[in-house]
């Protein structure tokens, strides 16, 4: 659903009015994605697709209900609750119009009614209520079932204290990494170089958001992503890779003749200008350090902080014929050095999420991340998946899961794997229905890594899958 000038209410890109468009959310046997603005009733249609699951007999602990905030939780309980009390206190006919609102057809409305108005005392009597989530706490619970072989291969212990905020984990974990790197000869290189070129605090702000990102970056480094992530130079310049740098090109004896050449030829010009490029270009063969021989070439021929001749030698053939030389070799070494520094960053954030690892084995803490990605691994399992659900004593008949543009790609994977695992059951186990809602444009939790995106991929699943 958006708010859009041709449309208040849309279903498939195509205008529907308001009573169709409730009509297919609030239908529990339908599974459905609804885009939704602030205001527009997100919670009433996700109760009332409870409400209708339950009228249409679902049992109230097959229904699960999944959002981000204890408060949110909260908060959908509560109307669950009080709708129910109302309507068992309502008169027939006023029921009547709630169904309808709900897109019950009249008739069926008329047959429904007085199963609505004894929903509250059967609710009671069930004993197990609706389940109603969050993310965290259900992630949680999955753990809590977990085979000791897979916590010990996922470096879990086997009795843990769940962090909800690794607030004072992080802080904790900065003293003893830093040893580490102190102690390091390799790690040391790396981070002096780092911080000689971008500063203490932005060394240690990049560390932190790969660190905030340890679930994905582990993922990543383990699927060759990482290292993989920004090229050598010799990849892109293959003639340049006999050398360790692009700017050792300068020391063959074909490349020296050339720039003397080069020299000779700019020399001999009556303008100063051209003589005065001679001049520094000979400065330049005579340095011994390579990249401030490349340096002072760059110095000699370019215009400052450009790689372009300076107007003045623009019209010389030798200077024109120098031109891409000296470019390419100048684009080679910045990709040299993006790679030196992505290689840099990523071997100092391996090591600080290793140290991140043992501070949370020394005090027997387990994270969110810890959960979310061993919830992963459990329902990607074709058999962990079925032998959680068995452990849980639940069978899923409804799922519902509120603001999914909070949505993290971590969960949303896990919950992936999980509906996905239904397409190869050979008919054996029913896929629950799956609503969805949320509103793209107001994703606030991208500190805790929520992704907009995730939302456009889950409304595809629901479409097509």
């Amino acid at each position: 659903m958006t708010e859009r000038a041709r449309a208040a209410y849309e279903h498939n890109g195509h205008p529907v009015s308001r009573e169709a468009f409730y009509a297919i959310a609030c239908d529990p046997t339908r599974s459905v994605a609804v885009e939704a603005c602030a205001g527009a009733g997100k919670t009433w249609m996700l109760v009332s697709r409870m409400l209708r699951a339950l009228l249409d007999g679902c049992a109230p602990h097959e229904i699960l209900a999944i959002t981000f905030t204890k408060k949110a939780a909260g908060e959908m309980r509560q109307r669950l609750q009080e709708w129910l009390e109302q309507f068992s206190h309502k008169p027939l006919d006023e029921l009547t119009v709630e169904l309808i609102a709900r897109g019950i057809s009249p008739q069926g409305s008329l047959e429904k009614r007085e199963a609505l108005q004894n929903l509250y005392r059967h609710l009671l009597e069930a004993g197990r209520p609706v389940q109603i989530r969050t993310f965290h706490s259900w992630f949680a619970a999955l753990l809590g079932t977990a085979p000791l072989a897979l916590l010990q291969q996922q470096g879990l212990p086997a009795h843990f204290e769940l962090l909800e905020d690794d607030a004072e984990a992080v802080r904790e974990v900065w003293p003893p990494f830093l040893q580490t790197v102190a102690e390091s000869a390799s790690l040391r290189a790396d981070y002096e170089a780092v911080v000689a070129r971008h500063g203490r605090s932005q060394t240690h702000k990049a560390l932190a958001a790969a660190l905030a990102k340890r679930v994905e970056f582990d993922l990543a480094d383990a699927a060759g992503v990482v290292d993989a992530s920004v090229p050598p130079f010799q990849l892109a310049y293959p003639d340049l890779a006999a050398f360790a740098e692009p700017a050792e090109a300068l020391q063959t004896e074909a490349c020296l003749q050339r720039w003397r050449s080069r020299a000779s030829a700019l020399g001999s010009e009556a303008n100063k200008t051209p003589q005065k490029a001679a001049d520094a270009i000979i400065d330049a063969l005579a340095c011994a350090d390579v990249n401030q021989r490349l340096d002072m070439l760059r110095k000699a021929m370019f215009v400052a902080k450009e790689d372009r001749l300076s107007k003045n030698l623009e019209k010389f053939p030798a200077a024109q014929e120098a031109e891409p030389e000296l470019q390419r070799l100048l684009v080679a070494r910045r990709q040299h050095e993006a790679w030196q520094h992505q290689q840099r960053m990523a071997r100092l954030a391996r090591g600080l999420i290793a140290q991140f690892v043992v501070v949370k084995q020394q005090h027997g803490w387990v994270d969110m991340n810890d959960v979310e990605r061993t919830a992963l691994v459990m329902l990607a399992d074709p058999v962990l998946s079925g032998w959680v659900q068995e452990r849980l004593d639940a069978r899923i008949r409804h799922l519902l899961v509120d603001e999914f543009q909070d949505t993290n790609p971590l969960q949303w994977q896990a919950l992936h794997a999980w509906l996905s695992g239904y397409a190869g059951s050979g008919g054996g186990s029913a896929a629950p229905s799956v609503f969805i809602v949320g509103d793209p444009k107001q994703s606030i939790y991208r500190f805790r890594r929520a992704e907009p995106q995730v939302f456009i991929a889950a409304q595809a699943f629901v479409r097509d899958g």
